[in-house]
């Protein structure tokens, strides 16, 4: 993230939740799960905006969803898809840009590093920095992480460290119960693939891996 010039550049990597102002120009690039207030607000494509926006213009090539109130001119550009209340003074929208009152469900995305370091034989705690689930719409609870191909170890629970599950909630990961635990084998490097789904169904889509890098 970063202010230059009064526009606030939220990248394409960063994930924010809560308030965010800025008198000129905000740029999403990344996640935002909040309030958003600006003069001009653009959502750059691939970028994300979760709650509520004010602002004199905006300009939505990503996703925006909530509560959204533009005084002047929305410009809805061919991938820009926004929902929810929205009430503006002028639309400027592009064939294949999306517009709608219907609330939909999200699916939740995948974040962290998706990287490990565990001794050798050892165990390692799993945290939301090394993997977590955006989801704006599902309580940590009724989001699931589903692993699989896991090698060189497993991934377990610290309430029966020696038994590998195939799947845990956001809930059990912001608890800081669940570990990595390694095999003891002389390679290097062990790994693991992991989506995440929500109660509705929807997924974080093609499984990523999360990398081990063991040492010892």
């Amino acid at each position: 993230m970063a202010d230059n010039r009064g526009v606030l550049i939220i990248g394409e990597d960063a994930v924010l939740k809560g308030e965010v102002k800025n008198g000129n120009r905000i740029e999403i690039g990344g996640y935002v799960e909040g309030g958003v207030r600006a003069s001009d607000v653009i959502v750059h494509e691939g970028g994300k905006l979760f709650g509520t926006l004010n602002s004199e213009n905006a300009e939505i090539r990503g996703t925006i969803q909530g509560d959204v109130r533009v005084q002047q001119l929305i410009q809805i550009k061919r991938t820009g898809q926004a929902s929810g209340k929205i009430k503006y003074g002028r639309l400027s929208m592009e064939e294949g840009g999306e517009l709608t009152a219907h609330v939909r469900n999200i699916p939740p995305t995948l974040a962290g590093d998706l990287d490990l370091t565990v001794p050798k034989a050892g165990v390692v705690r799993i945290t939301t920095a090394d993997l977590n689930a955006l989801d704006p719409d599902d309580k940590p609870e009724n989001l699931t992480f589903h692993i699989s191909n896991a090698s060189g170890g497993y991934v377990a629970l610290s309430s029966d460290p020696a038994r590998p599950v195939d799947a845990f909630s956001q809930a059990n990961l912001e608890s800081g119960i669940v570990y990595f635990a390694h095999d003891g084998s002389n390679a290097d490097t062990a790994r693991f693939d992991v989506e995440v789904s929500d109660i509705s169904g929807a997924t974080s889509g093609a499984p990523q891996t999360v990398n081990v890098a063991v040492r010892g």
